[in-house]
């Protein structure tokens, strides 16, 4: 009995951690950008970290693979068993902290494949945990499927695959696309909250200053808020989370108006999806001004979208001789259209035809 449970974790555990380190793997910078909101200030406040985090989400993710390829293999078990420990650990205590402190609202575990909850994700962690521990408790049964050399030829082919996966998704696009703009979505059915959809439940708490002091109120006790009393700040709660549509955030702005709802009528438009102009790679910059004239010359509408501020827009548009206009649009939803920045993307009344990074430009089809 005590040897069936423990190659059932065995292959539990070193599947899931393949699949979850595969799926990351597709898109470390997505990853990595999870990695930074944990070292952010209203987590851990650890500012140092975040220059690091693709390169830590790259080493956790290769790492993860490859530990769930060593345990199925049973090569260096001990060694293998304690590492997984070491990390399941640390994972749970990240999803318990992101849990109970409602800090982090996915821990990006499965990446866009698959979205959790902070409770649901350490639930996850707490049933690896178990399992990793009949591992650890049980070692001596994890016996090697092949001979030493065999094993250490396969564990090294399995380092360099995920390496060398690594390095094709940073210099081109994740292999597969999880995200809601992927190739043949439509971004106004993406943005669009069905008839019936649960609503979000907002607990609201507004601030006065009473004789010097701020003293919060609820909704109940506005009426008894005194006479003389200064609003300071509103602080809102929320009590349910009600439905979130997959695409929120996204707006095309430009001198105070929003025009995504006339722009994504359009029958051919081609973006620039450059979430910020400071840090954009120069070589990617340099080629979208040819590009725009190549596309303008077919009919396309062509436009940049940034997050960037306007002093910013107005330096790069100086350097690099761009004749488009930008529009602004959160980072954090031009981050989640495209990884590359800059990258090109081909929109059809509103529905993703081509996306490419600013390597394969010349992959476009307009």
């Amino acid at each position: 009995m005590k040897n069936i449970l423990t190659q059932f974790s065995r292959i539990f555990v070193g599947i899931l951690f393949i699949i979850s380190g595969l799926i990351k793997l597709n898109d470390p910078v997505g990853f990595s950008y999870k990695l930074a909101e944990y070292f952010g200030e209203p987590v851990f406040n650890l500012p140092f970290f975040v220059p690091f985090s693709l390169a830590i989400a790259i080493f956790l993710v290769i790492l993860e693979v490859v530990l769930g390829i060593m345990l199925l293999l049973g090569y260096r078990s001990k060694v293998t068993v304690w590492l997984l420990l070491i990390l399941i650990i640390k994972f749970t205590f990240l999803t318990f902290y992101s849990a109970y402190f409602n800090v982090v609202k996915d821990c990006g575990c499965f990446g866009d494949a698959l979205h959790l909850t902070p409770w649901q994700s350490f639930t996850k962690d707490v049933v690896l945990l178990f399992f990793i521990l009949i591992l650890f408790f049980n070692v001596k049964l994890i016996q090697p499927l092949f001979k030493a050399k065999i094993q250490n030829v396969l564990v090294l082919i399995s380092i360099g695959l995920c390496s060398f996966m690594a390095y094709w998704v940073l210099h081109h696009l994740p292999i597969i696309d999880f995200r809601p703009f992927k190739v043949g979505n439509n971004i106004q059915k993406g943005m669009e909250i069905p008839e019936g959809a649960p609503q979000s439940v907002v607990e609201m708490t507004f601030i006065y200053k009473v004789n010097g002091i701020d003293t919060e109120f609820t909704e109940k006790d506005l009426m008894k808020i005194p006479a003389g009393a200064t609003f300071v700040d509103r602080k809102d709660k929320v009590i349910v989370e009600g439905y979130v549509p997959p695409i929120h955030d996204f707006a095309m702005e430009k001198d105070g108006a929003d025009y995504k709802d006339e722009l994504l009528q359009n029958p051919k438009l081609m973006l620039f999806v450059t979430y910020d102009l400071a840090i954009a790679n120069k070589e990617g910059l340099a080629q979208l001004e040819s590009l725009k004239q190549q596309a303008a010359a077919k009919g396309y509408t062509v436009i940049g979208m940034t997050g960037s501020a306007p002093e910013q827009i107005e330096k790069t548009k100086k350097e690099f001789r761009f004749t488009f206009d930008f529009y602004f649009c959160d980072a954090t939803a031009l981050k989640t259209i495209e990884r590359a920045n800059p990258s090109i993307v081909i929109l059809e009344k509103g529905t993703v035809k081509q996306k490419v990074h600013y390597n394969d430009i010349e992959d476009l089809k307009l």
